[in-house]
């Protein structure tokens, strides 16, 4: 069943007062989206929070909430919804409304495909094209993984270090593909990082990685990409399904 949570309290990060200015910031006080139109602003606050997983799939979206809690008008939020729907974040189903889409099992299983094909090319883009402060940067955010010990945490510096690996390939219709795919991926409930023993065996090999970017091996970056995205889509699925 869908968390019956009202919506504005996932936009704002933590329950507030509708009325609160604080509301329409996350709990970081991060307002990057401030200076664009309503419309956009709405869009990209429901981005974020989808993406940073604050809504469950098969939560409902409610027009006049969002409104309130963002300080807007229902016309803009309702631009926003259009706009998430056509990117596949949400569906409309018969009882409940628009709300967050579900995937299922064989979605699951499209999605990793693509993830898979699009991150090992984009590793090995970067094996070709990535400069000494993009690799020096990648070194950093694993030396942070390494150090966390909170699941989310560990979350947030993983789709770090792949954007980052994107960025580093130079492409930018790669990175406009691999942003669309985040999206999707947004959608999956919890962290594979949550698993006992994950967060070790991801660090391996995301140094795997990024050693064979530092080389300038593109054969081995794209192997090991590979591999890690088998590996995460094998726990996700076990994380999901109980298989």
């Amino acid at each position: 069943m869908p968390s019956q949570r009202n919506s504005r309290h996932a936009i704002s990060g933590k329950v507030r007062p509708a009325s609160s200015r604080s509301a329409l910031i996350d709990e970081r006080g991060d307002d990057t989206f401030k200076d664009t139109s309503r419309a956009e602003y709405v869009y990209q606050k429901m981005r974020q929070a989808i993406q940073e997983g604050r809504f469950q799939q098969g939560e409902r979206m409610r027009e006049e909430d969002i409104a309130k809690t963002l300080g807007v008008s229902r016309t803009p939020v309702r631009e926003a919804l259009r706009r998430l729907q056509t990117r596949g974040l949400l569906d409309f189903a018969p009882g409940r409304g628009l709300g967050i889409v579900e995937l299922s099992r064989s979605q699951i299983l499209e999605l990793y495909a693509m993830r898979e094909l699009l991150e090992g090319a984009a590793a090995r883009l970067a094996a070709q094209h990535a400069t000494p402060t993009e690799i020096t940067y990648l070194r950093h955010l694993l030396d942070e993984f390494r150090q966390s010990k909170d699941p989310q945490r560990l979350a947030y510096i993983n789709r770090a270090f792949h954007r980052t690996i994107c960025d580093a390939a130079h492409n930018r219709y790669m990175v406009q593909s691999l942003n669309d795919l985040g999206d999707a991926l947004a959608l999956l409930r919890g962290t594979t990082f949550a698993v006992k023993g994950r967060p070790e065996s991801a660090d391996i090999e995301h140094r795997a990685i990024l050693d064979a970017i530092q080389k300038g091996d593109p054969d081995a970056a794209e192997k090991a990409a590979r591999v890690h995205i088998r590996k995460a889509q094998d726990l996700r699925m076990r994380l999901t399904f109980s298989v």
